[in-house]
């Protein structure tokens, strides 16, 4: 019962019809009034033609008719021979009568023509527009007729002329007409509606494919894509688009996998320590004071190296999220770069940081991030850098740019991996970050790198070989002076 009341309610309400009923209702409408029109307009126009025409050979007569009878030649030969008179006077189908003073009719060319007295009885008042109103127009059962009198003086006696012309007399034949033409329009218009009908169901046969994959498609199975048409139209278009936006759906969703399952990875080592360090402090550490030393210096340890960990995860989130704040300021770059060399080099004890050339420039930027920007591949040119190598810095202005180079004679980057590195929680192989000896990194950090470049336009290169070390080239745009 409540399916059919569900179907019912469908049917009455317009908003639940499905896109091609309502084209096709629309398309229906459209034909029917044109169809309509169409068909209005030929009996209009049938019946304005003949209505016309009757008109014209009315007004015809009635002028021949008092022209010859301003003619006493013409008279005086009526007089004698009047029925050949009247032909020279009538076009066919007019009829005339003769009345005297007194109303007798004494002259009549067609005597089985209605009488004068029932069309004076039934002439219409308001004819319909195609009628002339200069007749009268007369409607008998069958017939509409143009009536028309005329007084005339001869010979010193006054005479009316009775003009007559039957209208439609084809009046069964244009009735038989319209009928036909309601019918073949009917019949036009279910044929259409039918074929537009049919027509629209298969130029939707594709939006429903679409639909109908669409539903197939789930979170955990991304790999379904639209079938696209070999016609080139809005269908196609749309799957295309619909297939490139899985695509970027579906990387997205890969890449978040991927986001985190290498976070839950990186979050498991430091708290695996800490959870070892704190059992171990509980059976031992109150005894035994090397080891309690050992165990708190390795939890404060992992709890920083886990926090750090946090906050690049936090910053990459508000990036993702476009909540990180940019607030760019104009900033003289040597002064940035002089500050964090000099931090570095109290901290990196164990390599070479040198500063090659630091040249005046400004430039428009975050000071914050960009100090970080410049730290993270310090850092990573440290973490890859065996103990006792050289990280060197250059900073030098070229046309419309600062120029700064950092450099390292560290493990380098393998060719394949070198357009991998700013992908999140990549590392290259591990064994040759212990071979450096310096401990493995998160791969968060030249994620971050790139985001800030990205915010302040700035474009990265690389340049690297295995076991000769790596440079990265920042290409800095300088804040353009007012003129």
């Amino acid at each position: 019962m409540s399916s059919k009341t569900s179907l019912w309610k469908r049917i009455i309400n317009p908003k639940e019809w499905e896109i091609s009923t309502r084209l096709t209702l629309v398309y229906a409408a459209v034909i029917t009034i044109l169809l309509g029109c169409a068909c209005l307009a030929s009996v209009m126009g049938m019946y304005y033609i003949i209505y016309h025409q009757a008109e014209t050979e009315m007004t015809i007569s009635v002028g021949i008719a008092l022209d010859k009878m301003n003619d006493p030649q013409f008279m005086s030969q009526a007089e004698e021979k009047p029925h050949e008179a009247t032909e020279e006077v009538l076009l066919p189908g007019v009829v005339l009568r003769v009345a005297d003073e007194s109303g007798n009719i004494i002259y009549d060319t067609d005597k089985h023509f209605a009488a004068v007295e029932v069309l004076r009885d039934n002439v219409v008042d308001d004819g319909m527009f195609w009628a002339s109103d200069k007749y009268k127009l007369v409607r008998l059962k069958h017939f509409m007729i143009y009536h028309h009198e005329m007084p005339m003086e001869y010979k010193g006696h006054h005479y009316t002329l009775i003009f007559s012309r039957v209208i439609t007399a084809e009046r069964p034949m244009l009735a038989k007409m319209q009928e036909w033409l309601v019918l073949g329009g009917a019949l036009g218009i279910f044929l259409v509606v039918l074929i537009v009908y049919i027509g629209i169901k298969r130029a939707f046969r594709p939006l429903r494919d679409f639909i109908s994959t669409a539903k197939s498609i789930e979170v955990s199975d991304l790999s379904t894509r639209m079938e696209v048409p070999p016609s080139h139209d809005e269908m196609t278009e749309l799957a295309t688009t619909f297939n490139r936006m899985l695509d970027r759906i579906e990387e997205g969703f890969k890449q978040q996998q991927r986001f985190v399952s290498d976070a839950s990875h990186e979050l498991r080592t430091p708290v695996t320590v800490i959870k070892g360090y704190a059992d171990m402090l509980s059976r031992w550490g109150q005894s035994d004071e090397a080891t309690l030393t050992e165990g708190i210096t390795a939890i404060r340890t992992e709890a920083g190296d886990m926090q750090e960990l946090i906050e690049k995860l936090l910053f990459l989130a508000r990036a993702d999220q476009n909540r990180q704040i940019v607030n760019k300021v104009p900033l003289e770059l040597s002064e940035l770069v002089e500050d964090v060399y000099k931090k570095l080099k109290l901290t990196a004890t164990r390599h070479n940081v040198n500063l090659l050339s630091n040249d005046e420039g400004y430039i428009m930027g975050d000071k914050v991030i960009m100090k970080e920007l410049v730290r993270i591949f310090l850092e990573n040119g440290i973490k890859y850098t065996p103990e006792g190598g050289t990280i060197t810095i250059d900073s030098h202005a070229i046309p419309r740019y600062m120029c700064l180079e950092i450099a390292d004679n560290g493990i380098g980057i393998a060719p394949e991996d070198q357009e991998k590195i700013f992908q999140r929680f990549y590392r290259v192989d591990s064994s040759r970050t212990k071979e450096a000896g310096q401990p493995g990194g998160t791969g968060l950090g030249l994620s971050i790198a790139q985001w800030i470049a990205d915010n302040h336009d700035i474009g990265i290169s690389m340049e690297s070989e295995l076991g000769k070390g790596t440079k990265f080239i920042l290409m800095i745009p300088c804040l353009e002076e007012e003129a």
